[in-house]
Order: structure tokens, then C-alpha cells, then sequence
């Protein structure tokens, strides 16, 4: 492809290149001033087919369905299962990024597996007997997120009673995946660049620099580069942590991998033959594939795995305090996506901390426990909404 312009500048992110079930899709990204082409403003366009040279075959509807070629080719990596045309093009990315020592950045909404995906990186690769360390970056504050990522000496602040080896450290010949990077604060970001680029750490409290030798898998359900633009996220370090970017796709993308899935977890859950009969019938399948699935597969597994307590096929609609789940909010479309989807982001953690809350009647390391989180993140949240417990 090729693009040019008669500006003397342009936005960083100009075009982007997106695998769907219907095949590739080009995209602009919203804002001003926009792209053009012959005087039109464009937004977004699909390859025909035999396009001419060069252009992006478009897989017919009918083979990725099931039609007349036979069924869909089933793909699998590490834990992920998928038949989807989006979901088996991350896992030839992830198979390409375990080959080689790469940074990776994994994006996706929250629950699409993105720390399956980065162990399953680490597993298929050369330091697959390595450790594998997993840091949370929107757990912690800035102190203690710098000490936990590259350790301490002993007297460095109040509370350091002995020296504490860091994450890159501990990790040292292995991978760290940095989980929820996009909740990294702005005072740590220049830091993290430079280990990135010298591949070398300094403990809080000592003068020296230590070599260390780290693979480094990074993750975020936020869009990267609408926080660049935005002034939230550094540019060079977007650039250092996505050599190989990766998109895991939502659940809502994909419903034809829903039943491999659902197979998936429900064989990992221990389902009993009988139970597994009941949960894969064809018209329960039906209506999980036809279920929103906001928080994609952790949501999915959550379900199964409360059909099982239950021994009955509850309808997906039905959330975990056994009421019907709220209709979906009404979208605001003269916004522009990255507005949109930041909004409906912060509605969907402030309803969501204020009913888990409410369903553990306000105590905070219940529901923690519960909703599979940090309670330290969860305070953090509490914070930003302006929410007590």
C-alpha cells in the first residue's frame, strides 16, 4: 500500500490494517483533521477481490462459516482455542513473536485472555524453562510499583528494612509480562523506556546499574494510541513496547468460537459427560453465541462455571446475583470512537465496582476475592469514581 501526503505533518497513528471474519478492513482513525483521498474524506475500506497486485485476499464467507469447503479449520494455542479468521491471526502473530526475543504488546478488552495469551508465548519459546513473572501495573502505587519492578536496597525509603530484588531481576533469563500497562503511572513510563532500550535496571537506593536479560510481554484493554494522542502515554514507549502488537478480538467478534471454547472451559471446570451433553447441546450454544459477553471469555467462564453449581443451563442473560442483566446503554454517535469507548469504559467500572460493593455489602477484600482482583486496585478504583465502601 502505498500513502502519501501533502502536509507538513500528520498524526502519528494515520492508517491501520485490521483482520475480521470478513477479511481485512483499513482504517483512519477518527479526529481531526481526517484523511482524504481525492478531495473525500475517508474513513474506512475493504479490498476487492483480485484487487490487483499486492492487494489483501479476502477469505470467502462461506469457507470461514462452514459452507460448501467443509467446516471451519480449528486452531489452537497454548490454552486458546478459536476457529474465527480474527482470533487464528493472533495466534500466527503469537506463534511468530515465541520464535523470537521480541517485545510484545498484547491489546484487547478486559477478559480476552491476554495473560493466557503472553504465558502461552512464553511457554511455546526458547526461555519456556525460564521463570515467568507477573506484574500488575494498575495494582500498585508509583512507589511501590517501581520497587516491585526494579527491587530495592536496604534504608532506599520508610519501611525498606533489607534489600528486595525486582521483578526484571527475579525474571532475569525469563519473561516478565506487565499486565494493564496503560495504568502505568506517567513518572514511572521514562523509566520503563530505558530499561526497554539499555535492557539494564536500577534498585531504588543504589547508584549501579544491572544488566539483566528479560523478555517483555506487555498488555492493556486500553487503546495505546488514542492515549498518545491524548498526552497520557508516551509516545517512545508505545513505540518500544509494540514491536509485535497483537489484538486479541472480543467474544462479540467471534461467536462461531464460542462452542470450542465453551468446551474448552467446561473440560477444565470437570464436567461430568452428562453435564457436558447439557452445556454443548446445540440451542444452549445458541444463546451464548448470541449473548453480548462484555467481559469476554473470563465472563464466559464465570457462566459455565456457575451452570455447573447449579446443574442447569442458565440463560446468559442472567448475571451473578440471578437477576437479568441490565439492556445495554445507549451510544452517543456523534462522539468519536476513542471519546465513545473511554466513556462507556468508565460507566462500566463505576456500575460495576458500585454492585459488586453493594452485593458484598461494602467490604472491600470480599469483593476482591470475588471479582478475581487486587484489592489495592480496587481502592483505586473506589478513588477514581468517587465511590466508599
Amino acid at each position: 500500500m502505498k500513502l502519501s501526503s501533502e502536509e507538513a505533518a500528520v498524526s502519528r497513528f494515520h492508517c491501520e490494517m485490521k483482520t475480521e471474519r470478513r477479511g481485512a478492513r483499513a482504517r483512519a482513525p477518527d479526529g481531526r483533521p481526517g484523511t482524504f483521498v481525492d478531495g473525500v474524506r475517508w474513513r474506512q475500506s475493504r479490498p476487492r477481490r483480485g484487487s490487483g497486485p499486492g492487494h489483501v485476499p479476502v477469505r470467502s464467507e462461506a469457507r470461514e462459516e462452514g459452507g460448501a469447503h467443509g467446516p471451519p479449520e480449528r486452531a489452537a494455542f497454548g490454552d486458546l482455542v478459536a476457529t474465527s479468521a480474527s482470533a487464528r491471526a493472533s495466534f500466527d502473530r503469537m506463534a511468530c513473536a515465541a520464535a523470537c526475543h521480541a517485545t510484545v504488546l498484547l491489546e484487547g478488552e478486559t477478559g480476552t485472555g491476554k495473560s493466557r495469551a503472553a504465558l502461552a508465548i512464553h511457554r511455546a519459546g526458547s526461555r519456556a524453562s525460564a521463570p515467568f513473572l507477573v506484574v500488575d501495573c494498575g495494582a500498585l502505587p508509583a512507589n511501590l510499583l517501581e520497587s516491585e519492578l526494579f527491587g530495592h536496597e536496604k534504608g532506599a525509603f520508610t519501611g525498606a528494612i533489607q534489600r528486595r530484588v525486582g521483578a526484571f531481576e527475579e525474571a532475569d533469563g525469563g519473561t516478565i509480562f506487565l499486565d494493564e500497562i496503560g495504568e502505568l503511572p506517567a513518572e514511572l513510563q521514562p523509566k520503563l523506556l530505558r530499561v526497554l532500550e539499555n535492557r539494564e535496571i536500577r534498585r531504588l537506593g543504589s547508584n549501579t546499574h544491572q544488566a539483566v536479560n528479560v523478555r517483555v510481554i506487555a498488555a492493556t484493554h486500553r487503546d495505546l494510541r488514542a492515549e498518545v494522542q491524548a498526552g497520557r502515554f508516551r509516545a517512545d514507549l508505545y513505540f518500544r513496547l509494540a514491536v509485535v502488537g497483537i489484538p486479541l478480538p472480543s467474544l462479540r467478534e467471534r461467536p462461531e468460537d464460542i462452542p470450542f471454547i465453551a468446551e474448552r472451559i467446561l473440560g477444565g471446570l470437570g464436567a461430568t459427560p452428562e453435564q457436558l451433553a447439557t452445556l454443548t447441546a446445540p440451542q444452549f450454544l445458541s444463546q451464548l453465541q448470541h449473548a453480548a459477553w462484555p467481559g469476554n471469555v473470563r465472563e464466559l467462564r464465570n457462566h459455565l462455571e456457575r451452570c455447573l453449581v447449579f446443574q442447569s443451563a442458565l440463560p446468559p442473560a442472567m448475571s451473578a446475583s440471578g437477576v437479568m442483566a441490565p439492556a445495554p446503554r445507549a451510544v452517543d454517535a456523534s462522539l468519536t470512537y476513542a471519546e465513545s469507548r473511554r466513556r462507556a469504559l468508565e460507566a462500566f467500572e463505576r456500575d460495576y465496582v458500585e454492585a459488586l460493593l453493594k452485593l458484598h455489602k461494602g467490604k472491600v477484600s470480599h469483593a476482591a476475592a470475588a471479582a478475581d482482583m487486587d484489592r489495592v486496585y480496587l481502592y483505586r478504583l473506589l478513588r477514581r469514581h468517587g465511590l466508599r465502601s
